[in-house]
C-alpha cells in the first residue's frame, strides 16, 4: 500500500513538474512564433504566395468548369446515341447494350 502511495506521489510531482516546465516552453515557442509572423518580410512574403494561389485557384477553375462542360456533353451525346467516336455504335439506330442487344429493348434484371 505504502508502495503504491509513493508511486502516486511521484507521478503527480512529475506531472505538476513536467506540465509546469512544459507551459513555459509552449509560451516561449508561442511567443517566437509572434515575432516571426509579425515581420514585415514574413507578411509581405505571406501576401505574394496568397495571390500567387488565389491566381492559380481563379485559372485552375476556368480550366476545370471548361472540361466538365466538354465531359458533360460527351456523356449526353453518348446517351442519346448521337456520338460518332464511340466504339459500340451498331450505324442503325443507336448504341449495343449488354450482351450486344439494342439499347432501346428493355433490360431483365435477375432477382
Amino acid at each position: 500500500m505504502v508502495k503504491k502511495l509513493s508511486l502516486l506521489v511521484a507521478a503527480g510531482a512529475g506531472y505538476v513538474l513536467g506540465a509546469r516546465a512544459g507551459r513555459e516552453r509552449y509560451e516561449q515557442i508561442k511567443t517566437q512564433a509572434r515575432k516571426v509572423a509579425g515581420n514585415p518580410k514574413v507578411q509581405d512574403a505571406a501576401h505574394k504566395a496568397q495571390d500567387a494561389v488565389a491566381a492559380q485557384a481563379t485559372a485552375a477553375a476556368g480550366v476545370a468548369k471548361d472540361k466538365a462542360s466538354d465531359v458533360a456533353s460527351s456523356a449526353a451525346g453518348k446517351v442519346r446515341g448521337n456520338s460518332s467516336d464511340d466504339a459500340g455504335t451498331t450505324g442503325a439506330g443507336g448504341s449495343t447494350g449488354v450482351g450486344g442487344t439494342n439499347s432501346d429493348a428493355p433490360v431483365q434484371v435477375a432477382p
